[in-house]
């Protein structure tokens, strides 16, 4: 018998013919709910670098997403800062919270779409695995020690975890993920080479093209002068609804600013006024949630627009085809991009330069620097299976191990590694 809506499957050539898995019923996939011919459809995937048997019960792209979920990586962004450091409440958003958040988004837009919903969610859920602790801080004193080395950024850092640096395999380093998740990591901000790329150079590097990602293409072309599929396009736009709405949220319920301090942004300012004024005297808290959900709903609405906009007009036939435009066609209209510079540049002020922030953020750059300056002259501080690649390798391999190491600490992690190396403990 088979499931509803299900087609059995044999096991590939070369596998036993192992009893069923499923209580009688033959091993089966579940048929996915109806693509867009320029959605990217799991039979036309272009697979990956070491091949596998495909699985009877999940597609390519659903594996790709389990793979994250059980990652390491993924596990730590439970303690790796958004904006405000772990310690300072259990409420604010950390990276994993923000992942998820994103990875909501992005499938409830693939979904409108006729998208590969799986494939999105894997691509929300991978895209902040490279952050090293305390976000940004980290990043940019990461960058800075880096800079003699081959620079440092957690976009590249994310496809090295993806393609290296976890170790859980038996058959490879990494997640051997398929090409068109790898590939929507690397391009979900754009094409990286070529005419359509945005050009200049990364921080801390004389590369435009980050060197692992350079060196993985030298085997497996990801295409780096063109644009990713629509998917990659709908994950990194569900990354800036999150983040500009959580991070309104966050910041009001911490008091680095007030509700009427909003009031003049455009799109912000309306919806709290629209939602104070349909219930008066309504608590702050409610208000900001209601407010919230509201903002995050005009954003998607408008992108969508946008995007069935843009289809119609370039009428791909094919994901392939749409890789080939010279243009995203996942969008926002330009007065939602105008909306969406003001709230950036009012977050920018009010949040992310506020004194706060500004001290948790200096506390940040001592930490990341004295550990990455300590490993380059201590690698016997490192743990004991990190010392010998360390004491074999010429300064800069070990300045890139220093950073691997560096970037997959929690922000706990290093500060209690921090005080354990220095003497010194979080509150100095």
């Amino acid at each position: 018998m088979d499931l509803p809506g299900s087609t059995p499957v044999r096991p590939p050539d070369g596998q036993s013919d192992a009893p069923p898995i499923t209580g009688g019923w033959e091993p089966f996939r579940p048929v996915p709910a109806r693509l867009a011919p320029y959605a990217s459809h799991p039979g036309e995937s272009r697979g990956r670098r070491v091949p596998e048997p495909e699985s009877p019960t999940r597609s390519g792209y659903q594996r790709d997403r389990d793979r994250v979920v059980h990652s390491v990586a993924f596990r730590r962004l439970k303690h790796k800062t958004q904006v405000f450091i772990a310690h300072e409440a259990d409420h604010y958003r950390t990276r994993l919270t923000h992942s998820l958040e994103v990875a909501q988004i992005a499938r409830s837009i693939a979904r409108v779409l006729g998208l590969n919903e799986d494939l999105a969610e894997a691509l929300a859920l991978a895209h902040d695995l490279g952050h090293p602790p305390f976000g940004h801080a980290g990043e940019d004193v990461l960058a800075a020690g880096m800079a003699p080395y081959g620079g440092f950024d957690h976009n590249e850092q994310t496809f090295r975890i993806l393609t290296r640096l976890e170790n859980n395999y038996a058959d490879f380093d990494g997640l051997n993920l398929t090409w068109e998740t790898l590939e929507g990591v690397v391009k979900h901000n754009g094409p990286l080479t070529g005419p359509l790329a945005a050009g200049g150079k990364r921080p801390g590097s004389d590369e435009a093209v980050p060197s692992s990602i350079a060196d993985y293409c030298r085997e497996v072309d990801l295409e780096l002068d063109s644009f990713p599929g629509a998917e990659a396009q709908v994950a990194a736009l569900a990354d800036d609804i999150a983040y500009n709405s959580h991070d309104i949220d966050d910041g009001l319920r911490a008091g680095l600013f007030k509700v009427e301090d909003v009031a003049p942004l455009p799109l912000v300012g309306p919806v709290f006024a629209e939602v104070a004024a349909r219930y008066p005297g309504i608590e702050t808290p409610r208000l900001i949630h209601e407010a919230v959900r509201r903002l995050i709903d005009l954003m998607v609405t408008d992108l969508l627009a946008e995007t069935h906009r843009r289809l119609r007009a370039a009428a791909p036939e094919s994901a392939a085809a749409l890789r080939l435009l010279d243009a995203p066609v996942v969008a926002f209209s330009e007065p939602m991009r105008q909306n969406d510079r003001a709230l950036r540049e009012f977050l920018f002020k009010h949040m992310y330069r506020h004194e706060r922030i500004v001290r948790m953020t200096a506390e940040a750059h001592k930490v990341v620097r004295d550990l990455f300056a300590n490993y380059m002259e201590r690698p016997e501080h490192l743990p004991a299976e990190w010392q010998p690649r360390a004491a074999e390798s010429d300064s800069t391999a070990r300045a890139r191990l220093v950073a691997d190491y560096i970037a997959g600490m929690t922000d706990r992690f290093a500060q209690e590694e921090h005080g354990r190396l220095l003497g010194r403990d979080r509150t100095n």
